[in-house]
């Protein structure tokens, strides 16, 4: 039996980025990837906009809700992705870190979001040929 890989994805405020993030991990990933998102500061809510930028592409992630990061989540991960978060993500022995550098998409039009969903799209697309 393969242990299934987890996957944690942590900005700020675990709004957009990281939101959209484990949007498609989920949707391209499916049910072999286990898929946590969290926010050192998380806000009240999705960003709209980024919620409507899934959407364009059939991914639905209104449902959601921004989490805040607990130790408890960076251990149980085996993928560490930040977006920006900076030193307030903890850090653990034998876990793989990526540091994503994306624009925060926080108070963009949605023509400023789009670009920033397509390049987490294809790092999601290279991160599941590497994990599965």
């Amino acid at each position: 039996m393969t242990v299934k890989p987890s996957v944690l994805f942590v900005c700020v405020h675990n709004a957009g980025r990281s939101q959209m993030a484990a949007g498609f991990l989920r949707h391209l990933g499916g049910d072999r990837i286990e898929v946590r998102s969290a926010g050192s500061m998380p806000a009240d809510q999705i960003n709209p906009t980024a919620v409507e930028a899934m959407a364009e592409l059939g991914i639905d992630i209104a449902g959601e809700q921004p989490k805040v990061l607990t130790t408890d989540a960076v251990q149980e991960s085996d993928v560490v992705i930040t977006m920006g978060c900076g030193d307030v993500c903890p850090i653990f022995p034998g876990k793989r870190y990526e540091d994503w550098e994306l624009d925060d998409p926080a108070g963009q039009g949605l023509d400023a979001v789009r670009p920033i969903r397509d390049d987490i799209k294809r790092r999601i697309e290279q991160l599941v040929s590497e994990l599965v």
